[in-house]
């Protein structure tokens, strides 16, 4: 596999990484129809722990089947495919090699009462994702819930013996919880403390949700006034969550978020790739929608990416 030069800058941003790792973020920035670009589109299915089957599948039953989502990925071009555990294994022989994976190491659900103390289990090991030959782990955090400390030490274990066997970690970083509001979940001051936290902790893909133009903390407000951050349009949005993320250095994809109109996924994807983002990582606006209807909206938001 011959690395283009946008890949390899993108790798020299990740000093004291393994080769391993690199190897494996090389692997997914290589991949699929954006192989070489620096932008990624990734399909993640998690969605049934956090929701439950018939609030994920029933508008297309065909999404209840774990080989549906691979090959979605796959006849897409795309840079990767994320699941719990249970997903990838059930596909994992019959797609091995198609495409890079990334396994989903902790979920919530909605049936919990957890609030302000809101948490993930883990529900995976490294050796599950070495077993499937997964490219990378993923992992999400909830930067402002009580239990996020807890959450930030779990992380760091499975981070440090991930990397040391040569895989790549992606941290989903959703800040809720605690004293954040539901509009400060979205705000973009919030979105990048979340994004920054993530860097911090070692991410080498962080994923987080795009910005609205709300400030939620008083003490930031003020920075952001006085300093006159541009804040307005969503690419600046983008474009202050990657300067968050080391100066750019580091690769940020963005959610999809809840299902929407083909319309709003696009004008998000155009504005992601305005303001400088690596792409986006899209699940219920894709296997939500009709196989031929997704696949024409994946290559219309491949199109974006490759600057058309």
């Amino acid at each position: 596999m011959k690395l283009s030069r946008r890949v390899r800058d993108i790798l020299d941003g990740y000093e004291g990484e393994t080769p391993g790792t690199k190897a494996n973020l090389a692997r997914m920035l290589m991949a699929g129809r954006l192989g070489g670009t620096g932008r990624m589109v990734i399909l993640p299915v998690d969605q049934g722990f956090e929701h439950g089957p018939a609030r994920s599948f029933a508008v297309n039953p065909p999404a209840y089947d774990p080989h549906y989502h691979y090959q979605l990925a796959i006849d897409a071009g795309l840079n990767a495919y994320a699941a719990p555990l249970g997903p990838l294994a059930a596909g994992a022989d019959t797609f091995a090699g198609a495409i890079p994976t990334i396994l989903k190491m902790n979920s919530a659900n909605s049936l919990s009462r957890q609030k302000e103390n809101a948490d993930q289990a883990v529900t995976a090991s490294i050796d599950d994702a070495l077993r499937l030959g997964c490219s990378a782990i993923g992992f999400t955090i909830y930067p402002g819930s009580d239990a996020m400390y807890n959450q930030y030490e779990e992380f760091r274990d499975l981070s440090a013996e991930a990397k040391a066997k040569g895989l790549a970690v992606v941290l989903w970083s959703y800040p809720r919880g605690g004293d954040v509001s539901k509009e400060g979940e979205l705000a973009v001051d919030v979105i990048a403390y979340g994004a920054h936290m993530a860097a911090l902790l070692g991410a080498n893909i962080i994923k987080v949700k795009l910005p609205s133009d709300f400030l939620e903390q008083k003490e930031a407000k003020k920075v952001y006034e006085d300093k006159k951050i541009p804040v307005a349009t969503l690419p600046d949005r983008v474009r202050h969550i990657m300067q968050c993320c080391f100066g750019g250095k580091r690769i940020v994809v963005f959610s999809g978020g809840a299902a929407k109109g083909e319309d709003s996924v696009l004008d998000d994807a155009r504005a992601i790739h305005a303001g400088g983002g690596n792409g986006s990582i899209i699940g219920r606006n894709c296997f939500q929608r009709p196989r031929e209807d997704a696949m024409k909206l994946l290559d219309q938001l491949v199109d974006i990416y490759k600057g058309k």
